[in-house]
């Protein structure tokens, strides 16, 4: 059994809602000042993304070197966010019709390995960052290619009412990628490195 996050994302390829789509960078702009909600703000610093980062990562890093385990209010807090991540880029990436919910849905599924901090290694942690940079390489041209499929679907929609198949599993598989790396580099539930492939 894989040690990785496993993401399941059901999509809608027929009778798509076309002006939903056309609009959809302003419709998801709600959603998205909610998720920022979660992360503390500093004025004095430029790089939000780090921020981010440390919020969610720093507590589990600590935790996992200092004391060798991952209380599970963290491990609730990370699962439910990238839960609520995952589902606000289904909508954004127009896999599916049915505006983010900020709870859990059957749209989309994000489950975690089972983690056992004392099976994970104590000083790995550290150093997981440095290790998933080519996966983080190798996941922006993945994202690039999302979203190239992504403008096609979305021309599609407009057009036909369709979302393409082969459009829809690229999607899926790139953000379950990213999730795979998130879980590996940032949340820290496996130290089982991601594949490389889609």
């Amino acid at each position: 059994m894989s040690q990785q996050i496993e993401t399941q994302i059901d999509v809608t390829l027929t009778e798509r809602n076309r002006l939903s789509a056309l609009f959809r960078l302003i419709l998801i702009a709600p959603m998205l000042i909610y998720i920022s909600a979660f992360s503390p703000i500093d004025l004095m610093q430029s790089e939000g993304t780090s921020v981010v980062i440390g919020f969610i990562a720093l507590p589990v890093v600590l935790c996992l070197v200092v004391r060798q385990i991952y209380p599970s209010y963290l491990l609730a807090f990370n699962e439910a966010f990238l839960s609520l991540i995952t589902r606000a880029d289904a909508y954004l990436l127009l896999l599916s019709d049915e505006y983010p919910s900020i709870e859990e849905n059957e749209i989309v599924s994000v489950t975690l390995p089972p983690v056992d901090a004392k099976e994970l290694n104590r000083w790995l942690p550290l150093i997981k960052w440095l290790l998933a940079l080519p996966l983080y390489v190798v996941g922006i041209f993945y994202a690039i290619y999302a979203f190239l499929l992504t403008l096609i679907a979305w021309l599609s929609i407009i057009f036909t009412g369709t979302y393409p198949e082969k459009c829809a599993e690229g999607v899926v598989r790139t953000i379950a990628y990213w999730n795979r790396v998130l879980g590996y580099a940032v949340i820290l539930v496996t130290d089982e490195y991601p594949s490389f492939s889609l």
